[in-house]
């Protein structure tokens, strides 16, 4: 046990015993106090100088006892330490001893500020030293006031209960949840109906908060975000001039800062026995409990605001998917079961009907039967029809209605985490802009020839140009980069096809659309998937090169960049095939050429909605399960196999440290660090898009997602409590930028779903036909209508097909288009129904639009963005806090005024006795006239007659003015 004493270092060892209790690796070596924080750096010695290398020792230093250089020797001699010590000798270039230096000078900054600090001895040639930090009560109780901290009062009140009905459901959607809510110790409690006032944390009113244990009024999550402000803001002027633990970490002095997690996530006995890791690890971060609530309370409490609310805004949007997957299961139903008595469909199957259709290709291809594509139509019909309208207008309010329930679901966590009313924090700059800004003072200090002249710089737009100029050059280049990759798909698809064509084997070319589209969207995800991985590399450097001053400023710039070219990744093949493919192919006779030889690509006989199910599908299940959970499963682990190698190359081979025996910091050590949340919101928001955007090609994307969501969880969660170094704890009130992001993808989904039902689908040339040129007002005859007539005679030369084998000559065939007959006098031009087409199409896009929006921002109106029964707590809460204040003075008041009271009594009945005792000699010796008796003052002097005044006049404040002045008068 190591035992405490001012001015001087003790040495204890660290190992742990193997009896020891797993949670005394939370703490000193003295067992009492708790690890707030652990830095880690590289060390390297020279040489040795006697000692047992294997000798694991550590040094405790309090505060006023902090060894910088050379270890001390025991001031009072009386305890030697054992004959087996290290001795640094030096560093083994300078570039270490400045990293000695500004450590030393680092450390003691916190000393000064109050931290505690334990450190290993440097008992190696080399290797990783940890030094463990401990906030004790005075400056955490100092920085919680700082940071405006809320924490519970004493102070509490009871919430309403509900009455008649809607108790009565409430009460049953409890029971029927019960089974789906994670047993977590104290829930019941937290959500009880009696609720705590809370306040921001003040030294001045500790009495009015429920204090049972200064080691457990602030969790482990609060005291090492209060370390971690300060290890933000120490300077370290006098050696690097910088400030704060990001930059020396940045400048290699330190290798990481991290907090501890809650010792080991294996649970070890009961559930009361639990910590919030193992608890976590149980209840949520399993696989098997993926039928279950998120303990978001806990998720909070343990890793902060910021990851609690993307877990809360995940199991948000999981939850909604579950209503749009069950309507876009229905449409599909729905599709599937009219498929038989859809009149389109028949008469494509119909053999019957012999239309003979023109060639897909020059010369290799022959004419062919339309009845050949009836597996293509039917296939379409099932994500073609009229309910696929429907259920795009559902989902654009759907999105409408997810944005506003996420903002009630925000405003009640930040009611119930003491998040309003929160205040920005002033950010402190990232190392980055501090050495940049470094470099332009020194440049201009040597530039001007007085040197005494300072000011406030600050880096300007001139600074940032050459940024702003590579950044947006950058940007368009990638731009290209993704157009280019499309093209070259489209490319591929162009030969593959002509190729194929030309093959003598008839059943390769029975399965040229079908072999061309599936290998062609395998290309175009493989291509998606590595240019993800370098466009996300790409926006992290373009956002350093603008040199932005915050880490919120850096981040912001970073997810906009990354989001704009990974958008354009993702969504480019997928809005090739919706808005241009077949649209400049041309037509019989007139074709467009790619390199003079290949013909543009046209879609399918069936249309291109069924071209776009599969693209959409196939890039949004690939980028699920390859991207999103191999990748975020194989990744870690491989850096983390990576590092641990890297560690046992640069560790002393005389060394041989025992596994089970290491302390929890060396564990967290070994873990992978966080690095922020943006990939975890990017890969939603993309499927966000995927669902959102393109719905209407394919109902089954919100179940899809769904599925994905549910094990996305599951696998984040483990992630987070087992793979992942614990992270920083971190204030929010909401989600930050990715809302705006939702906000505007949920809009333009309503104008690329009407774009999609309008041009890509038949929904719209059905109804003009229906309405306009039917006959019988049925759909009867609408194939026919759709196809225009070609002269095969007007093919051009070397175009008509070398070998037909219908066996008849043809003279006319067919293809789908609006344009004028070979024997009209305005041959092969555009026909009055295109234009007729065209108008119903534009008309629709104005009244989706404009009708979807409309709808939206009624739901938006109607659905309040705070809960009626938050804002009637927030004002109860705010009038019962009036009153706590209140009565506090209000007792202060009355203490005073007992005290002056006291006093003022004590003097008038010292002045009465002694007026007493000065009158009546007088009056026995001097029979004459009454003389007025002498001034108090001459025999007894008055020692507080201001206090006797103040008294009285403050006893007397709800008497009127008369009263009032009258006895202030006398006194």
């Amino acid at each position: 046990m190591l035992q405490t004493s001012d001015n001087k270092i003790h040495v204890a060892n660290s190992l742990m015993d193997v009896d020891q209790d797993p949670r005394k690796r939370l703490y000193f070596a003295d067992g009492r106090r708790k690890v707030d924080y652990v830095l880690v750096y590289h060390y390297r010695k020279r040489s040795f100088v006697r000692g047992s290398p294997s000798q694991h020792r550590l040094s405790t230093i309090s505060n006023g006892s902090y060894p910088l250089g050379m270890e001390e020797k025991d001031p009072e001699g009386g305890k030697d330490e054992p004959a087996e010590v290290v001795v640094d000798v030096g560093p083994p270039d300078p570039a270490d001893g400045e990293k000695i230096m500004i450590r030393e000078e680092f450390e003691g900054n916190l000393k000064d500020a109050g931290l505690e600090i334990e450190r290993d001895k440097e008992n190696k040639a080399h290797g990783h030293a940890f030094i463990r930090l401990h906030a004790p009560w005075q400056v955490l109780s100092r920085e919680a006031e700082f940071l405006k901290i809320k924490v519970p009062t004493k102070k509490s009140y009871e919430l309403r209960e509900e009455k008649g009905l809607a108790a009565t459901m409430n009460e049953v959607w409890r029971k029927l949840n019960q089974p789906f809510q994670p047993k977590v110790p104290h829930q019941e409690e937290e959500h009880s109906r009696t609720k705590f006032l809370s306040h921001c944390f003040s030294r001045d009113k500790l009495h009015l908060y429920n204090i049972k244990s200064k080691d457990t009024f602030f969790d482990n999550a609060t005291r090492s975000r209060i370390v971690y402000e300060i290890l933000r803001r120490t300077a370290c002027a006098r050696t690097c001039q910088t400030m704060g633990i990001t930059t020396l970490i940045a400048n290699g002095i330190y290798d990481s800062a991290f907090p501890l997690h809650d010792g080991d996530f294996h649970p070890t006995g009961q559930a009361e026995e639990k910590n919030d890791r193992q608890l976590l690890h149980d209840e949520w971060a399993r696989y098997g409990a993926f039928y279950k609530y998120q303990p978001v309370d806990l998720i909070r409490k343990y890793f902060g605001e910021k990851i609690g609310l993307y877990f809360a805004w995940l199991g948000v949007y999981t939850q909604l998917l579950i209503p749009a997957s069950v309507v876009g299961i229905i449409v599909f139903f729905y599709g599937w079961a009219t498929v038989e008595t859809n009149i389109p469909s028949q008469e494509m199957c119909d053999e019957d009907q012999n239309f003979t259709m023109c060639p897909l290709c020059d010369r290799a291809c022959d004419y062919w039967y339309l009845s050949t594509a009836c597996g293509t139509a039917r296939a379409s019909h099932l994500f073609d029809n009229p309910a696929t309208v429907f259920f795009a207008i559902f989902m654009s309010l759907w999105a409408a209605m997810f944005l506003e329930h996420w903002k009630r679901r925000q405003i009640s966590l930040n009611y119930s985490w003491d998040l309003t009313g929160m205040e920005e924090e002033e950010e402190h700059p990232r190392p980055k802009y501090e050495t940049i800004l470094l470099q332009k003072r020194q440049r201009k200090k040597k530039n001007k020839k007085n040197k005494n002249e300072t000011g406030h710089e600050k880096l300007t737009w001139r600074d940032r140009l050459p940024g702003y100029f590579i950044n947006i050059s950058s940007i368009l280049f990638m731009f290209g980069v993704t157009c280019a990759a499309v093209f070259s798909v489209i490319i591929y698809r162009i030969t593959i096809s002509a190729l194929m064509a030309m093959s003598p084997d008839p059943e390769v070319k029975s399965n040229v659309r079908v072999t061309v589209t599936a290998t062609a969207v395998i290309i175009n995800l493989v291509v998606i998937l590595i240019l993800d991985e370098i466009y996300g590399m790409v926006a992290a450097w373009l956002t350093e090169l603008e040199i932005p001053k915050t880490e919120t400023n850096f981040e912001e710039r970073l997810i906009l960049k990354a989001f704009l070219l990974k958008f354009m990744n993702a969504y480019a093949p997928i809005f090739y095939v919706a808005f241009f493919k077949g649209r400049f192919a041309g037509r019989p006779g007139d074709y467009v050429y790619v390199f003079n030889d290949y013909r543009m690509e046209e879609c399918a006989p069936g249309g291109c909605l069924i071209e776009l199910c599969i693209q959409l599908s196939i890039i949004m299940l690939g980028k699920q399960l390859i991207q999103n959970n191999i990748f975020e499963i194989g990744i870690p682990k491989l850096k983390k196999l990576c590092r641990t190698l890297k560690d046992k190359e640069r560790a002393p081979k005389e060394i041989v440290e025992q596994p089970g025996r290491r302390q929890q910091w060396h564990l967290d050590y070994d873990l992978e660090p966080f690095d922020g949340l943006t990939p975890e919101y990017m890969e939603m928001i993309i499927q966000f898009g995927f669902v959102s955007l393109f719905v209407a090609s394919f109902p089954l994307a919100p179940l899809f997602a769904l599925l994905n969501n549910v094990i996305e969880i599951r696998l984040d969660a483990k992630k987070f409590v087992t793979e992942l170094r614990r992270p920083d704890a971190v204030r929010a009130k909401d989600i930050g930028i990715w809302y705006n992001i939702l906000s505007g993808l949920g809009k333009f989904s309503v104008i690329i779903n009407a774009f999609v039902i309008s041009f890509t689908s038949d929904f719209i040339p059905r109804l003009v036909y229906q309405y306009m040129y039917s006959e019988t007002g049925t759909m009867h005859g609408f194939i026919n209508h759709t196809l225009s007539y070609f002269n095969v005679s007007n093919f051009k030369p070397g175009t008509v097909p070398s070998i037909s084998g219908l066996g008849k000559d043809i003279t006319v065939c067919r293809y789908k288009d609006y344009r004028e007959p070979p024997w009209s006098t305005e041959a092969y031009q555009f026909s009055k129904q295109y234009w007729s087409v065209l108008a119903a199409r534009l008309g629709f896009v104005i009244l989706f639009q404009n009708l979807v929006i409309t709808m939206s921002m009624l739901v938006a109106w109607v659905i309040p963005d705070v809960p009626k029964n938050i804002s009637e707590q927030l004002k109860k809460e705010k009038t019962l806090l009036v009153d706590v204040f209140l009565n506090e003075e209000k007792e202060k008041l009355q203490l005073i005024q007992s005290l002056f009271s006291k006093d003022l009594t004590q003097e008038q009945q010292e002045e009465v006795q002694v007026s007493d005792q000065t009158s009546l000699p007088l009056q026995q010796t001097h029979p004459g006239p009454v003389l007025p008796a002498p001034c108090p003052a001459s025999t007894a002097p008055r020692t507080r007659p201001r206090a006797a005044s103040f008294s009285q006049f403050t006893r007397q404040m709800s008497m009127s003015p008369r009263s009032d002045i009258t006895q202030h008068t006398a006194v």
